[in-house]
């Protein structure tokens, strides 16, 4: 099925809950209402005219200067039996967005859903392990938002870059080259 085939069998079952569509996109997509999401996603997996048995990836974007401001989560599909693709898109409020899970229908996305939970802040409501993956569980914040600080300091050791080495680097010098940022000779080489 092509993009536009994909779209009218999405709004055929799911009516005012497409909310929008970008077909022309590099990665065609249809944009789904967030109460929508996990029953749009079954029927994307069963429908054995999509059958999208694959979630490639579940991405989190952060637009702070739209108007309004939102957060979004993209779900990228893949089918192994047609061998297309197509994307989701789920809009959200950069206040506490929140979406339900759609784990149950991939399980591959408990791992993704965590990863943008993590480093977004958005909350999957139903999920099964809400907890962070890549960050420490006493980190503070979700340092992928478009309005993310560094802290100064994490258990105590200074965390941020100061004044005097960040001038290093804007001027060129290669900060942070230390003993095992480069490969020694080999011992065992014979040399010319």
């Amino acid at each position: 099925m092509d993009a536009k085939a994909i779209h009218e069998a999405l709004v055929a079952k799911f009516g005012e809950r497409i909310t929008g569509a970008g077909l022309e996109a590099a990665s065609p997509f249809a944009v789904v209402a967030p109460d929508a999401i996990a029953d749009v996603a079954a029927f994307c997996k069963a429908d054995p005219a999509l059958a999208f048995d694959n979630l490639m990836c579940l991405s989190g974007v952060d637009y702070p200067k739209e108007a309004p401001p939102r957060m979004e989560v993209v779900y990228h599909l893949y089918s192994y039996t047609h061998f297309h693709t197509f994307a989701l898109k789920v809009h959200l409020p950069r206040e506490n967005p929140a979406v339900p899970t759609v784990e149950r229908t991939w399980g591959v996305a408990n791992w993704h859903e965590r990863e943008a939970w993590d480093l977004f802040g958005i909350a999957f409501t139903g999920h099964s392990d809400p907890r962070r993956i890549l960050l420490p569980d006493d980190w503070e914040g979700h340092p992928l938002r478009k309005d993310w600080q560094d802290p100064d300091y994490y258990n105590g050791l200074h965390v941020k870059p100061t004044q005097q080495m960040m001038e290093r680097a804007l001027a060129g010098e290669a900060i942070g080259v230390g003993p095992f940022d480069f490969t020694p000779d080999n011992a065992h080489a014979v040399k010319p």
